[in-house]
């Protein structure tokens, strides 16, 4: 009987802690954004992987690097834009294959 109140008591020392954490209310935001569904998800756990991913705070440092990836994104564009027209530039004043196969 002992070991039963004994288990029974980190049971409820493991619940306190949830809820003290905020864990039991974000769980119970994320089923209940489940359950309201008007179409249900083929996959319950990918929805909760999601729900529970989008609720953390997002870190100051991805954001950064989330923009330096769009503008070096941009910059590669460029990049590669302005090298398609040096190479259309730079085909005008070369000779063609042929020529330079007699020379």
């Amino acid at each position: 009987m002992a070991h039963y109140k004994a288990a029974d008591s980190k049971r409820e020392q493991f619940r306190r802690y949830l809820e003290k954490s905020g864990v039991l209310d974000t769980l119970t935001k994320v089923l209940v954004a489940l359950y309201e569904e008007p179409e249900k998800p083929t996959s319950a756990l990918d929805f909760l992987k999601h729900h529970l991913g989008a609720a953390a705070p997002e870190n100051p440092e991805i954001e950064a690097l989330r923009l330096e990836v769009a503008e070096m994104k941009e910059k590669y564009e460029a990049v590669l834009e302005e090298n398609k027209k040096l190479k259309a530039k730079l085909s005008q004043y070369e000779p063609p294959p042929e020529e330079k196969r007699s020379e």
